[in-house]
């Protein structure tokens, strides 16, 4: 799941994102930001089972998937969907980080 923490500059957003897998030996976050599979970023496993990672990315929209043991998964709470039909018949997701509305302390929700 793609969650907005805080901001640090206007344009870019400190996204955070979380995968579900807590039988999982490594989970990765590749996306257009990531240019795939060429700079995939690891997630680190929490106590839960959760996997979690936050990245700084300028606001707009992204298409991003998860590599879970090397096998390719959609992130479940991913609202906004992009099927996209290739060779392969791969589908994306399209998630848009949250636009800053104002100044917010660190972790702090949006109200």
């Amino acid at each position: 799941m793609a969650k907005q923490i805080t901001t640090s500059k206007k344009t870019t957003v400190n996204q955070t994102f979380s995968f579900k897998a807590p039988g999982a030996m490594s989970v990765m976050l590749v996306g257009d930001f990531t240019h795939w599979q060429k700079n995939p970023i690891s997630l680190q496993k929490g106590a839960d089972g959760i996997w979690k990672v936050t990245v700084p990315l300028e606001a707009g929209e992204y298409h991003y998937r998860f590599l879970v043991d090397g096998e390719w998964r959609d992130d479940p709470d991913c609202a906004l969907r992009v099927a996209i039909h290739l060779a392969a018949r791969t589908r994306w997701l399209k998630c848009r980080p949250a636009r800053r509305t104002r100044d917010r302390p660190e972790g702090q929700e949006p109200a």
